[in-house]
């Protein structure tokens, strides 16, 4: 097994401090000539940019760049310069182009430049020492989720798994970064967008001191990219698919992701709370397939990674150490699935459901942590029977054996640890009722017996930068159709089903006070003014259960936009919610089909398939079906054609009438085929737009009639029907998998 130690630490500090440095002395001494930037331009000589904001739309192409950089030992300087792609009030998805190209290279510095509203805000490929610092990429693209308050949707899963070739680049980040060979990323800010640095094929870059936080996917993303230093970063409230009370699934989402071979990195003193994960640690297919590599010697030191919807630490199919880090409220503390000859020590587990849980894990060490208020302090366990559609278990020995889990403290833990098919060799010296306070606080429990004793590295702070959001618990979690609040800015947020006749919504934001504005369909309301914080109870009328919009006035401290828009204190501004959807109902069917009688392969069967009899009728308020298991036991787990019929009230204007579907689906209105998505998928939106006229131009709504059908072939169920007023951007989400 590869050990950590201070010296080889050291080491890597030093090794990537000397690849760090900015250029040649004499050549940062030298004024440089004072450009204005043009679309295109291309960069072979240290320069300085004017001071001055600059509207630039880019190309959409991935290739090209407003600025291209080529060249050795170049130094641009952009400080007080403001790239703008896009309006502050477009859609994030519609962002696109790259603000600066850096193409191959060596000794090449890109400092103090803003840009938002493009896809990738700085892209370099075959660069040695390369620096980025104090550059700021936020509000740029990212995609529309349709994950709301109280449904998911598979649609905004994110997947990683395929990037030889940079299909990252379909996601777009602040920063994107391939085959880069020493340097430093520093004090750069990417939020308000889906990732902030995504890194593949690289080594030997010093990360730190940047500010990653509130993007829809990623804070930092690396693929197969080794031996980095990342210390004192913020990479907070990375995070997607969380809704307290409905569901907690991260999609994938996570403040650091290392997928496939990633090894050696130094992983220190980070704030990465309130993300998917909070690290998420995958070995690779390459390991799965073959059962060698893995992402290997990774060391996790003295990092916050608390309030994650699913898991703090994620690590599996691996060997790495974790040291020192805080895991506060999260589903899981750790989750290591077949990792081996890891270290788990010293860390502080509270209030989480389970601390430690790991299958298949071999050769482990739990040792010298803090339990305090988990449901289940360590859970251990193997499957009698191996999975036998992967590689993995037919190359290596997958049984759980040879744990060591000693000098462990548990205060109110009820179950401290509970084992299955597991060989433990020693479990002595633990604490199972400690009495003593639990203040989570790594600093003062980490063990410094000389076999466990923590590494040193060089310039690194006493603690994670905490911020005052990253304190907050779980219910800090804020995820709209654009991605995570970030609390700069007024929002009045459902606790409960916007359905439901009575319902609390909370008032959000910076502090200031607020009043009504304006109320539609609310029959009730609890106060009509009060402070930041409040928590307003409705009633809505009987008759507005979908139809209901509530806007307040807030005056109070500065504030910034989702979009970049800043206010000044004391400056009033509106906010709000509300629900908007048409009156309707539905008569829906489900009829089963053999493999051979699938109408997706088959389309002449359809008409005869539509002649059978139902095994399960139901009268439903809308369509919105997900499910991995049928909800109802009349419903078969796969084959099967639902057709459903509807009537649907709607106002005189333009809709935009969209299909969420997971296999397939079709739709009319008024017997016209509007949306035919009917080659089978997985998990996407289809568009239509539909103009209503006539006697609703007299205030009346029109009933239209609404016919679907829908085919479920296997796996997932995913069926969704929206109305939307106006001309709603066709969005495909968050480019799926490839």
């Amino acid at each position: 097994m590869t050990r950590w130690c201070p010296a080889r630490v050291l080491w890597l500090v030093l090794l990537l401090a000397a690849g760090a440095a900015p250029g040649p002395a004499a050549a940062l001494a030298q004024p440089f000539p004072v450009l204005r930037p043009t679309p295109g331009m291309v960069i072979t000589r240290s320069v300085r940019i004017a001071p001055g904001t600059y509207a630039l739309r880019a190309s959409a192409h991935p290739d090209s760049a407003l600025l291209t950089v080529r060249g050795q030992n170049i130094v641009v300087d952009l400080r007080g310069v403001t790239f703008v792609g896009q309006p502050a009030d477009s859609a994030p998805d519609a962002a696109m182009g790259t603000a600066i190209r850096v193409d191959g290279g060596s000794d090449i510095t890109i400092r103090g430049l803003s840009a938002r509203g493009y896809r990738w805000g700085v892209v370099a490929t075959g660069v040695r020492k390369l620096v980025l610092e104090r550059n700021d990429f936020s509000h740029s693209w990212k995609p529309r989720l349709f994950s709301m308050v109280e449904r998911e949707s598979l649609v905004d899963w994110l997947s990683f798994h395929k990037n030889e070739a940079d299909e990252w680049r379909r996601f777009g980040a602040g920063l994107h970064l391939r085959d880069i060979r020493g340097g430093r990323v520093q004090g750069n800010t990417v939020r308000q967008s889906m990732n902030g640095l995504l890194l593949s094929h690289s080594d030997s870059l010093d990360i730190r001191d940047n500010d990653f936080s509130y993007n829809s996917g990623l804070g930092i993303g690396l693929y197969r990219a080794s031996w980095h230093l990342i210390v004192n970063n913020r990479l907070d409230y990375n995070v997607r698919g969380s809704s307290l009370g409905f569901y907690q699934r991260g999609q994938d989402s996570a403040a650091l992701l290392l997928f496939e071979q990633c090894t050696h990195n130094v992983v220190a003193y980070n704030s990465m709370t309130h993300s998917g994960d909070g690290v998420f640690l995958w070995a690779g297919q390459h390991t799965m397939d073959t059962g060698q590599g893995g992402s290997n010697d990774n060391l996790f030191l003295m990092n916050d990674v608390s309030y994650a919807p699913t898991n703090g630490l994620e690590a599996t199919f691996s060997r790495n150490q974790f040291i020192g880090n805080r895991v506060v409220g999260s589903t899981h503390g750790l989750w290591g699935g077949y990792s081996f000859e890891s270290r788990i020590v010293g860390n502080c587990f509270a209030d989480n459901r389970i601390a430690v849980a790991i299958e298949h894990g071999q050769d482990n060490l739990i040792g010298g942590n803090r339990f305090a208020g988990d449901s289940t302090g360590i859970r251990l366990w193997a499957d009698s029977i191996a999975p036998s559609d992967w590689g993995y278990p037919k190359f290596r020995d997958t049984r759980s054996r040879d744990w060591r889990i000693v000098e462990n403290r548990f205060t109110a833990v009820p179950t401290p640890w509970r084992l299955a098919n597991t060989q433990v060799t020693d479990s002595s010296r633990n604490v199972l009722h400690d009495t003593l306070p639990a203040p989570c606080d790594p600093s003062r429990i980490v063990p410094t017996t000389a076999w466990w004793r923590v590494p040193v590295i060089a310039n690194a702070p006493t603690r994670w930068p905490a911020s005052v959001n990253a304190t907050r618990d779980r219910s800090a979690i804020v995820v709209d159709e654009w991605g995570p609040y970030d609390w700069q800015s007024p929002k009045l947020w459902p606790l409960d089903s916007t359905r439901a006749p009575s319902q609390r919504l909370r008032v959000l934001g910076p502090a200031g006070q607020w009043s009504l504005a304006s109320m539609r369909g609310v029959r009730t309301i609890s106060a009509r003014a009060g402070r930041t914080g409040d928590t307003l109870r409705v009633t809505l009328h009987p008759d507005s259960l979908h139809q209901w919009d509530l806007q307040l006035r807030y005056i109070g401290a500065a504030t910034t936009s989702a979009r970049g828009v800043k206010r000044a204190a004391g400056v009033a501004q509106r906010f709000g919610f509300g629900v908007d959807e048409p009156r309707q109902r539905w008569q829906a069917r489900v009829l089963p089909f053999a493999d051979s009688l699938n109408p997706l392969e088959r389309p002449e069967l359809m008409a005869q398939l539509q002649q059978t009899s139902a095994v399960w009728q139901r009268a439903l308020p809308r369509l919105d079906w997900l499910w991995s298991r049928p909800r109802d036991t009349g419903i078969p787990a796969s084959n099967f054609l639902m057709l459903a019929e509807g009537e649907v009230w709607l106002d005189a204007g333009t809709y935009t009438l969209r299909t969420l579907s997971d296999d397939a689906v079709r739709v009319w209105v008024n017997d016209s085929l509007v949306i035919d998505d009917w080659a089978p998928h997985e998990s996407r939106p289809a568009y239509a737009t539909w103009r209503v006229t006539g006697a609703a131009d007299a205030g009346k709504p029109v009933s239209h009639r609404v016919r679907v059908a829908y085919v479920q072939r296997g796996g997932w169920v995913e069926l969704r029907l929206d109305w939307l007023r106006g001309v709603v951007r066709p969005s495909p989400g968050s480019a799926g998998p490839h």
